[in-house]
């Protein structure tokens, strides 16, 4: 009776250390998560205004508030850390387009998109400069996601705009084009707010300025495939 007493009690035991290791292992992995999400965002703020050659480990650990040796515990590089920051941003701005699906009314779709697009802008637009400085440069770090990643996903969307476009959805428009000018009509509002908050004598990031320009935007975008009202 003791030695059953005692092998239950051992398993007893293995299993509150395996369920104390779980514990752990997700605490650290939460930690893990965190400290990256930290460092992101610094290095966002600090690439946006330094750019990649301007920019050093020890200033994107000075703002994350973390030692520079946790960075390269995290990222073993700058290239590394600007790469993987690049590769999120990229994700996080293409991700609006899942709103663009064969089955989705076009207009309900569109203005989905652009909706969440003009949102990303005014959250984050640091991060829109950064992605705009790095194609200024000749996307030399970037150019693999933008031929393979990118490139298949807007051929794909375009497919979606085409096939609207046959069933009579929308009127006939470019494809291509129209993704390009819902970028340029949306990211122009972060990357040179400098000129339009000159022009309009006060931030674009004043709650009021922002619907105005949400509202135009899918005016332009909507009267371009006849959708508007």
């Amino acid at each position: 009776m003791t030695e059953i007493f005692e092998a239950s009690e051992m398993t007893h035991l293995l299993q509150l250390a395996d369920e104390g290791d779980s514990v752990a292992s997700a605490s650290k992995g939460r930690i893990r998560k965190s400290n990256e999400n930290l460092i992101l965002a610094a290095a966002e703020r600090i690439f946006s205004q330094y750019g990649f050659k301007g920019t050093t480990m020890a200033q994107i650990a000075e703002e994350a508030g973390l030692p520079k040796a946790n960075l390269h515990y995290y990222f073993s590089s700058k290239k590394n850390l600007y790469l993987h920051l690049l590769d999120r941003i990229m994700n996080e701005w293409l991700d609006p387009m899942a709103e663009i699906y064969p089955g989705a009314d076009p207009k309900v779709a569109l203005e989905a998109y652009v909706r969440q697009k003009m949102h990303l802008v005014f959250a984050r637009p640091q991060a829109s400069k950064l992605f705009a400085n790095e194609l200024l440069q000749g996307a030399k770090v970037l150019s693999g996601l933008l031929h393979n990643t990118l490139k298949t996903l807007v051929v794909k969307k375009s497919a979606v705009i085409e096939q609207w476009i046959n069933e009579g959805k929308i009127k006939p428009i470019d494809s291509v084009q129209l993704f390009f000018s819902m970028w340029a009509m949306t990211q122009t509002y972060a990357d040179f707010d400098v000129q339009i908050n000159a022009i309009l004598g006060e931030s674009i990031h004043t709650q009021a300025q922002q619907e105005r320009a949400i509202e135009h935007v899918l005016t332009m975008v909507l009267r371009s495939c006849g959708l508007a009202d």
